[in-house]
């Protein structure tokens, strides 16, 4: 069973860093796709930024320029650094991921617990 435990959440001020890492574990083949999502209270899940083993990334508008996406195959492990942090960002940050490539992006069959980001002075 493929389990994805997300760490480095916490609480950080506007226009801070923040680094997020997802390790994975359980899997007989890689997963070729990762993915990062957000909740925020009130609101639907929405993709955050998303990569695939071969490298090729998708970010939502509200993050590029800010946010990069990265992965290690050979650990696995999946990251995600955000820099320039809003208090919109504040969010359950969750580590999704699939075999099936960026075909997965609108549901991912597997997804970690979540870690809570939160952008406040």
């Amino acid at each position: 069973q493929v389990q994805l435990v997300e760490s480095g959440g916490g609480l950080v001020q506007p226009g801070g860093p923040l680094s997020l890492s997802c390790a994975a574990s359980g899997m007989r083949f890689r997963l070729d796709y990762m993915g990062w999502y957000r909740q925020a209270p009130g609101k639907q899940r929405e993709l955050v930024a998303a990569i695939t083993s071969g490298g090729l990334t998708n970010y939502a508008d509200s993050v590029k320029g800010r946010f990069t996406v990265s992965r290690d195959n050979a650990k696995p492990l999946a990251y995600l650094q955000m820099n320039s942090l809003k208090p919109e960002d504040t969010a359950v940050y969750y580590c999704a991921a699939d075999f099936r490539g960026l075909a997965s992006i609108a549901s991912p069959n597997y997804w970690g617990k979540g870690t809570l980001v939160t952008v406040s002075s």
